[in-house]
């Protein structure tokens, strides 16, 4: 059994590929002062949930929990975060092509090009 004293809290990590390219899309949208990355899901994809990103202003809403990771502070409605705790966000530029990629220990299936999920 693991101690709370020792346990880590389950979060939103980010790899540090992915921070530097949050970075590079802020200072394109003029936020590179202060801004925060929104992750959520919406209904949708072939497998029932999408992942949402946004970069916005870091002004939480009431209903948002709020994980600084690697550089990134991040926002995410309460009801998104039981479904993307201890998730991984990485970026990819390789053969099978560019973007930002979830990994999520919660997702119990999710559509070949990883946009998608289901719970």
């Amino acid at each position: 059994m693991v101690s709370s004293a020792t346990q880590k809290p389950i979060t939103i990590q980010v790899t540090d590929k992915a921070a530097k390219m949050v970075h590079r899309f802020a200072e394109k949208e003029g936020l590179a002062e202060s801004f925060a990355l929104r992750v959520g899901v919406k209904g949708g994809g072939c497998s029932g949930l999408l992942y949402v990103l946004e970069i916005e202003k870091d002004e939480p809403a009431n209903n948002d929990r709020v994980v600084d990771e690697n550089g990134i502070k991040i926002l995410i409605d309460k009801k998104a975060y039981i479904y993307l705790a201890g998730t991984e966000l990485d970026f990819s530029d390789g053969l099978n092509g560019k973007g930002f990629v979830f990994q999520n220990p919660n997702a119990t299936k999710a559509c070949g090009c990883g946009n998608s999920f289901a719970v």
